[in-house]
């Protein structure tokens, strides 16, 4: 059994709060930053924010504290050696050293990250506070630096964008894994299996039978926590729109693009996204961009309706059955296979991960660019929790986003949104009514890491435990 009180609010359920902004901090004083986090913990004004728990109550608050440390931020505090060697390697290790791994090389490299990212052993503790607005944000920061314990070493900040809509023009309203004895008001029907506690709690069952992930002695430190794999991703915003452009130039030259894009039916894919007057090339753009995700950019799954979007489907509710025409490497598709067939059967709904983010930067407008100024550094701030940084996280970006072992069709290809492509190597395939493809080549890197860190998202069990070492 558990209690929802125990766990912190950010991992069984999200907070949709639209300002998120996270605190990147180095423990300046052991003792102090002891007692301020028995402080955050407390129920008792203190002067420290206190920790969002997942027992919500009737309502939300107005804000949202959380925190997860490091394996640095661990030993900082004086953890016990015998504690942290139960800690699985690659949350040891950090995420730099993880590189290649995650396909972080080239312009993803650690060694290209800014401050304070490129001295990742200072890193010890990410506090992240979500709100309604600027003014709460800088209020909460202000309470939470209000004392000798913590250093900050820097920021980072993202906001909604209007009706859900992301960097890249997708609506992206991801659904979170539905759990097994959870109940979730803001939940939808996903078509998914209700996932195990042990997806993403230490110390709980998981999916596979007879297996549960090791947890840190002792129980008051390891169990009822998780790990997060917070990543700073940019976005090449304009670069990902020049690409739509070449390659519909491109189709429209191919012997087979009235098979893909029959004649006439840019006016439908036109009237649902709201798009007036949509040319063929318009059109096409648009049939591009919906096979590289998985989704047209209005939320509508290509495993529902391949010819247009349609807005009357559940947009969370498919899976990849037989005969379905959502690309087997669009990036949908590849992050989570669903029920669908690959080669590691085994794991079949098992490499599940809550996912939260938000966008940084600008809204890309291309009536308001300026070709004579640099474009802003746009992105996404990303979370990806769950009980295994190896098995989950690790094991989806390497093998599933940029190796594709798990179909032999896509096997040698990188995600075509978010892996590490190079134009030199880089190809996708578009299929067709038929069965026959059409293949897209020369596709550019169109996200690059630019920070992030591993960190441990310790129960209030835990967090009392460490504010009484």
């Amino acid at each position: 059994m558990f209690d929802l009180a125990d766990l912190q609010g950010n991992i069984l359920r999200g907070y949709r709060k639209p300002h998120v902004r996270y605190l990147i901090l180095e423990v300046a004083d052991r003792s102090a930053a002891r007692r301020w986090l028995a402080a955050s913990i407390s129920g008792r004004d203190h002067g420290v924010p206190q920790i969002t728990t997942g027992n919500w109550g009737a309502a939300k608050p107005d804000t949202c504290f959380n925190i997860g440390l490091t394996y640095e931020g661990l030993r900082a505090l004086g953890t016990p050696s015998s504690s942290l060697q139960m800690f699985p390697n690659e949350f040891i290790e950090g995420m730099t050293a993880r590189a290649l791994k995650l396909g972080d090389v080239g312009p993803s490299a650690p060694e290209t990250w800014p401050s304070p990212f490129d001295e990742p052993r200072r890193i010890h503790l990410i506090a992240t506070i979500y709100a309604g607005n600027v003014r709460q944000l800088d209020e909460v920061q202000q309470r939470a630096l209000d004392r000798n314990a913590l250093t900050l070493l820097g920021t980072r900040e993202g906001y909604n964008f209007r009706d859900d809509f992301v960097h890249f023009g997708y609506r992206d309203n991801i659904m979170q894994p539905r759990f097994e004895g959870v109940h979730d008001p803001q939940g939808h029907a996903d078509g998914q299996p209700r996932a195990p506690l042990g997806t993403v709690l230490l110390g709980h069952p998981t999916n596979l039978e007879g297996l549960k992930w090791r947890v840190p002695q002792p129980a008051a430190l390891g169990r009822n926590g998780t790990f997060n794999a917070f990543r700073v991703l940019k976005q090449d915003v304009v670069g990902f729109e020049e690409y739509l452009d070449q390659a519909a130039s491109d189709l429209l030259k191919h012997p087979q693009v009235d098979e893909l894009l029959p004649q006439g039916a840019e006016a439908k894919i036109g009237q649902v996204l709201s798009i007036e007057g949509l040319s063929r090339h318009g059109a096409l753009r648009e049939v591009v961009a919906a096979n590289l995700c998985g989704r047209w950019r209005d939320g509508t799954p290509l495993a529902l309706s391949a010819d247009a979007p349609d807005p009357n489907v559940n947009k969370a509710n498919f899976d990849y059955v037989d005969g379905s025409r959502c690309p087997y490497g669009a990036h949908i598709r590849r992050s989570n296979p669903r029920g669908g067939q690959i080669v590691q059967r085994v794991a079949n709904n098992s490499r599940r991960l809550v996912r939260r983010g938000m966008p940084y930067g600008p809204a890309y407008d291309p009536a308001k660019r300026d070709r004579d100024k640099p474009e802003p550094e746009r992105g996404l701030l990303g979370n990806f929790i769950g009980a295994s940084l190896g098995a989950q996280f690790e094991a989806m970006s390497c093998d599933w986003l940029n190796l594709g072992l798990q179909d032999p069709r896509i096997t040698g290809s990188n995600d075509p949104i978010v892996g590490a492509n190079g134009t030199g190597t880089s190809w996708f395939d578009l299929p067709l009514k038929s069965g026959r493809t059409i293949r897209l080549r020369e596709l550019p890197q169109f996200v690059s890491t630019r920070g992030g860190a591993y960190t441990f998202l310790p129960s209030l069990s835990a967090i009392r435990f460490l504010g009484s070492l």
